[in-house]
């Protein structure tokens, strides 16, 4: 998943996050993470996808966002600037065209 915003209460930390996906989205509804992105990250080499029409809400720490070989954080890493833009852009369109799902969580 990537995290698209992070919300910060007194009492909580709560997650935006878009889905990632090794199953081809429909077009305008996902964006493509280059190879070079996901070497970085040390993601697998299959092709994998953003999807821009499902948002998902996480509190953390919690049940559904774990911490990664770090210990102390959810995060692989950063993505880049340009491809963090492109899914923005695209989150934004198909939420101003009503695609967006944001379906319930646990907390």
């Amino acid at each position: 998943m990537v995290v698209v915003a992070q919300i910060v209460t007194e009492d909580r930390t709560e997650l935006l996050v878009a889905p990632v996906t090794h199953t081809a989205p429909s077009a305008g509804e996902g964006v493509l993470i280059p190879r070079r992105d996901k070497r970085q990250l040390g993601l697998d080499s299959d092709p994998s996808w953003v999807v821009t029409t499902e948002m998902n809400r996480f509190i953390w720490p919690g049940p559904d966002v774990r911490v990664v070989s770090s210990g102390k954080t959810p995060l692989y890493g950063p993505i880049p600037a340009g491809l963090y833009d492109l899914i923005r852009a695209e989150i934004l369109k198909n939420a101003g065209d009503g695609k967006v799902r944001m379906p319930t969580r646990t907390e």
